[in-house]
C-alpha cells in the first residue's frame, strides 16, 4: 500500500507529464496549422512534430505506475 508521499509524488508526475505536453502541443500546433495553410502537402512533417511531445505523458504516466506500485 502507498503512503500519502509516494501518491501524492505518483499526481505530481503524471500531472507534470500533462502539462508540459500541453504546453509543448500549444505552440506547435499554433505554427503547424500556419504551415498546413500556406503548404498543405507538409501535413505529414508536421504530424510528425506534433506528436513527438506525447511522449512527455506517457513517461510521467510510467513514472506514477511505478512510483504507486514501488517498483524501484
Amino acid at each position: 500500500m502507498p503512503t500519502d508521499y509516494e501518491t501524492l509524488a505518483a499526481g505530481i508526475s503524471i500531472a507534470g507529464g500533462l502539462i508540459g505536453t500541453g504546453m509543448a502541443q500549444s505552440g506547435i500546433g499554433a505554427a503547424g496549422m500556419g504551415i498546413i495553410a500556406e503548404k498543405p502537402e507538409k501535413f505529414g512533417q508536421f504530424l510528425f512534430v506534433f506528436v513527438i511531445p506525447e511522449t512527455l505523458w506517457i513517461i510521467g504516466f510510467v513514472l506514477g505506475i511505478v512510483l504507486l506500485l514501488g517498483v524501484l
